[in-house]
């Protein structure tokens, strides 16, 4: 199986997300949630041949998680010695490769700035724990992610968008889904698949209407289902990869009257 290749039959989002990369731009992958965003950027990053640092953003995210932070080492002659151990942004800086910053509209507003150095044509950062100036090496590239009007994010700050050039991320469908299905499943009953595809457009369908939310139809709750069709009936796989992670009642009836039209 080919786990690490992003597939969409619109070629241009891949292409055209290589280009930026190439032209040195930071890209923001706006997207639902499951659609791709992560896979995406781990194709660039097998593709270019650079290594990626992933920075995953929450309320809690500071200067610490991004930057790195202070620690008492012992030195060979057995003394102790303070040194500063670098974070995933100073990584990426220092050894010319990209930096992922997962669902960046999950980090408090006041948490960001400290990156617009980095993101704009200076690609330089003044570490404040050290005074350290680093200059990014050639080959660093920044790629955000961001899933919009979902519970605990903010509207990004404007200041910080403008610093991304963005690529739209969709959910795939048809020909498509059947082949991330294929190589990245352990499903190979072609009949099967088909029935999942039809079962996720009619999922699709309901998110559209508003009847159930968009992750019960994303392509990693896909990926996890045909793998548990495996060794299961497909109605409990159901169950345990799309019904039982909603709390609500009504999704999960919505849901279980979809398994029963089409399985």
């Amino acid at each position: 199986m080919d786990q690490a290749r992003y597939i969409n039959k619109d070629e241009t989002v891949f292409n055209d997300a290589q280009a930026l990369m190439q032209l040195n731009k930071n890209l923001l992958l706006k997207g639902p949630t499951g659609s791709g965003k992560t896979k995406l950027a781990e194709t660039l990053s097998e593709t270019l041949n650079r290594p990626m640092h992933q920075v995953n953003c929450s309320v809690d995210l500071d200067a610490e998680s991004l930057l790195g932070f202070k620690t008492i080492k012992t030195n060979e002659e057995g003394s102790q010695e303070i040194v500063f151990i670098d974070g995933p942004v100073i990584q990426a800086m220092k050894q010319g490769h990209i930096l992922y910053i997962d669902e960046i509209n999950m980090a408090k507003p006041e948490a960001l700035p400290i990156l617009n150095g980095v993101l704009d044509y200076r690609r330089k950062l003044t570490n404040p724990f050290t005074g350290e100036v680093i200059e990014a090496a050639p080959g660093f590239n920044v790629i955000a992610a961001i899933n919009e009007g979902y519970i605990g994010t903010l509207p990004m700050n404007e200041a910080l968008k403008n610093r991304f050039v963005v690529i739209q991320v969709d959910y795939i469908d048809g020909e498509t889904l059947f082949d991330v299905i294929k190589n990245q499943s352990k499903l190979q009953d072609d009949t099967l698949i088909n029935s999942i595809i039809k079962f996720n457009e009619d999922l699709r369908t309901m998110t559209k209407q508003g009847q159930i939310s968009e992750e019960a139809s994303s392509i990693r709750a896909l990926i996890d289902l045909s793998d548990l069709a495996t060794v299961m009936p497909i109605e409990r796989a159901i169950k345990r990869t799309i019904i039982d992670k909603l709390e609500d009642t009504r999704e999960q009836q919505a849901i279980v009257n979809a398994v029963e039209l089409n399985f």
